[in-house]
């Protein structure tokens, strides 16, 4: 089986970043769900920050972000993880999404999450992410993650309720990944029949 990669956004500014954190717990579940050999492809947006904003105002984005942008549409899922600032996503984080071709992200399997000072910005996944996201036609698992700064009180490691919610978010992308595996058609120009065989049938026929 070929291996499958994932594709892991993450918006936090800071170093060390909540926001990282959590994508990485993610990523780490995911492989755990889809397999060992599923490959990682973390992006921190801060380091791309310029280049994203010079695609904005030119529309063309840089080698390096071209680079990045198919790293993300070129997965076979997606974890996107933002911070909340102002009761919404990061305009980083939007800003990167923006600069993607419409239809990028059709159908790709993906999860949302994202960090804040407080569980009460939590409903900015609901009624922020998971709209931007469904409008670019991604297929978002039902289950969003969010981390408030309670959830890192016990150390990355703790049993807690942040990892019950990490581990139920990797198993619904695990099924999206195995169902859209299971969906997609072959593409009858992989294994081409031969001329000869063509004209052979033809000839019986």
């Amino acid at each position: 089986m070929t291996a499958r990669t994932v594709a892991v956004v993450s918006a936090g500014l800071g170093q060390p970043s909540s926001t990282r954190l959590l994508a990485d717990r993610l990523a780490a579940a995911a492989v755990r769900e889809l397999g060992p050999g599923t490959g990682i492809r973390v992006i921190d947006l801060r380091d791309h920050a310029h280049d994203v904003v010079n695609a904005m105002l030119t529309g063309f984005p840089s080698p390096t972000l071209r680079e990045v942008i198919g790293t993300v549409t070129g997965a076979d899922a997606l974890i996107a993880v933002t911070p909340i600032f102002n009761a919404t996503f990061s305009g980083l984080f939007k800003s990167f999404f923006d600069v993607l071709e419409p239809g990028s992200l059709d159908a790709m399997p993906t999860v949302i999450a994202a960090t804040g000072g407080s569980a009460r910005h939590s409903l900015a996944l609901e009624y922020a992410v998971r709209p931007m996201f469904a409008y670019l036609r991604a297929a978002v698992v039902p289950t969003a993650v969010f981390a408030a700064s309670e959830d890192w009180a016990g150390g990355v490691e703790s049993g807690s309720e942040l990892d019950t919610r990490v581990d139920r978010v990797a198993r619904e992308l695990a099924a999206v990944v195995d169902g859209r595996a299971r969906t997609v058609a072959p593409d009858p120009f992989d294994e081409p029949v031969p001329f000869e065989e063509m004209l052979a049938a033809q000839r019986t026929g």
